[in-house]
């Protein structure tokens, strides 16, 4: 079983939401990792998780801490540049001396990029105000090994057929089309701030789509950037994202895109916490 790439809530585990006997602060995290190796985010039986490395290594730091919590979800494969984590410590360390004890303790597939203090209990899936997904492209005939899980090789993309099949998508609306059959909630209401389509710097065979919202469905982003590759390349017409907006009806879509080349790149939180290092 996988995660979402994009869920509200993360599932429940023995000693999460309880707080540490000693809590002295919370502790905010920046994380970054490669999703390739991993069963996804969240802490699995008899899986190796993203989180459950993370729990080891603040347990091997703070043996009386608890349990991590994310901001975000991802599939199994799915990369991550700005993943938002947060614990209770009962230890009193600088935001430095966390980044460095941590990254000490952790996989070479998993890297703390910043920490910061915040209050006992700091819950950062509910300070999330606005995600960045970017989905990498290479159009290219040919695999590339330096592009190898971390891009989805497609043919080359007509980008202007792309751009307006994403535009009716910006906004406020319900996206029950665009989500996985595994997800039942009820509330399928979603804003989408924008979506790019655009060259990747530095080579020409790489194209990024840029998801941003207020929140996202099980698989939703996998499922707009799928049927724009669709659109793309000239499986599907522009107007069927408009369509399955109005329908709700799944099968109007393209494909599902590959976890490979899903990076979260950014989560924006309403709190970023005090004496963050690095500044």
């Amino acid at each position: 079983m996988t995660t979402s790439d994009a869920s509200e809530t993360l599932p429940s585990a023995e000693g999460d939401r309880a707080l540490p006997a000693a809590a002295s602060h919370g502790v905010l995290l920046t994380v970054r990792y490669d999703g390739g190796p991993f069963s996804g985010f969240a802490r699995q039986p008899n899986a190796r998780t993203v989180a459950g490395e993370l729990d080891g290594a603040v347990r091997a730091v703070d043996a009386r801490a608890s349990l991590v919590r994310g901001a975000s979800r991802t599939d199994a494969g799915v990369h991550a540049l700005g993943q938002r984590v947060a614990f209770d410590a009962t230890r009193e360390l600088a935001s430095r001396n966390w980044v460095l004890a941590l990254n000490a303790q952790l996989p070479a597939e998993i890297a703390v990029a910043r920490a910061s203090l915040v209050e006992p209990g700091f819950e950062p899936r509910f300070r999330a105000t606005h995600k960045l997904y970017r989905y990498v492209l290479l159009e290219s005939p040919v695999r590339d090994p330096f592009h190898e899980g971390r891009a989805w090789r497609v043919d080359p993309l007509d980008h202007e057929r792309m751009l307006r099949a994403a535009a009716p998508l910006v906004g406020e609306h319900d996206f029950n089309a665009f989500r996985a059959a595994s997800d039942e909630r009820k509330d399928t209401v979603r804003k989408i701030l924008r979506i790019e389509v655009r060259r990747g710097s530095g080579d020409a065979r790489i194209a990024e789509v840029l998801v941003e919202g207020t929140g996202f469905l099980h698989r939703m982003v996998r499922i707009i950037v799928g049927s724009l590759v669709d659109v793309g390349r000239g499986k599907l017409d522009p107007s069927a994202l408009e369509g399955a907006l109005a329908s709700g009806d799944r099968t109007a879509l393209g494909i599902t895109a590959p976890p490979d080349g899903l990076h979260l790149d950014h989560i924006a939180l309403d709190d970023e916490g005090r004496s963050a290092w690095p500044s």
